[in-house]
């Protein structure tokens, strides 16, 4: 498996820890909610769906872009990243495996870019009112998404230059719970309600896994980058 692959495999798997974090997961339910009010109609559902899906993908999309060229535009920037990246990781992985523990306690409020004037636009926009709420959903960013998305998903991002495949890979994975609900919304309904207990369930113990893959990585790369010792 090359380097690119792994990077690939590492930002789907961040999208899904994403999707599944707490104050994602509730805007994901909100967006099933709001593709499967037309159950009786499968084309409809699938189709929100994938639009749900491609809203995600477009803004993580532009917000790498945005941040890739920020920092390739500014020097002084770059030549930080460059020099210091590996150093920085090590610490990095650490506060977000602690995050991720729950060992801090944060607010998970999430910041909330979306408003009555654009949940109404929402409503008005019909089936395209998914992908717009995939867009306003990817930036309602609480603790845990904000340290995926900007510290790990940024990183790789950095580290591959890929300012297009990671983010839209990382957004893919944070559809995945509202995209396989339009299936079983469309095809299997009563499954409905058995799938998200057991998403509920995945989550504590993918998100306990995660971080202790995060500590211990971090920890690898203070010793290594940081002291030389390894």
């Amino acid at each position: 498996m090359t380097s690119f692959s792994l990077g690939i495999g590492m930002a789907l798997w961040f999208g899904i820890l994403t999707s599944i974090s707490p104050c994602p997961l509730a805007t994901n339910i909100a967006a099933v909610s709001f593709i499967g009010r037309r159950v009786a109609s499968p084309a409809y559902v699938l189709t929100a769906g994938l639009l749900y899906t491609l809203g995600r993908m477009i803004t993580y999309v532009v917000l790498g872009i945005v941040l890739l060229t920020s920092a390739e535009l500014i020097p002084s920037v770059a030549n930080f990243l460059q020099n210091y990246m590996n150093i920085l990781v090590g610490p990095v992985l650490i506060v977000l495996g602690i995050i991720l523990l729950d060992v801090i306690p944060l607010n998970l409020a999430c910041i909330d870019f979306q408003g009555k004037t654009s949940t109404g636009l929402v409503e008005k926009s019909g089936i395209f009112g998914a992908g717009l709420l995939g867009i306003l959903f990817a930036l309602s960013f609480c603790p845990i998404s904000a340290a995926l998305f900007f510290g790990s998903l940024f990183s790789l991002a950095i580290q591959h230059d890929s300012s297009v495949i990671m983010p839209s890979i990382y957004g893919f994975g944070t559809a995945i719970p509202v995209i396989s609900f339009a299936f079983l919304l469309a095809f299997a309904s009563h499954l409905v309600g058995s799938a998200f207990n057991k998403i509920s369930a995945f989550e504590r113990w993918a998100r306990k896994i995660t971080a202790v893959v995060f500590i211990l990585a971090g920890i690898f790369y203070v010793f290594r980058y940081m002291f030389h010792l390894v």
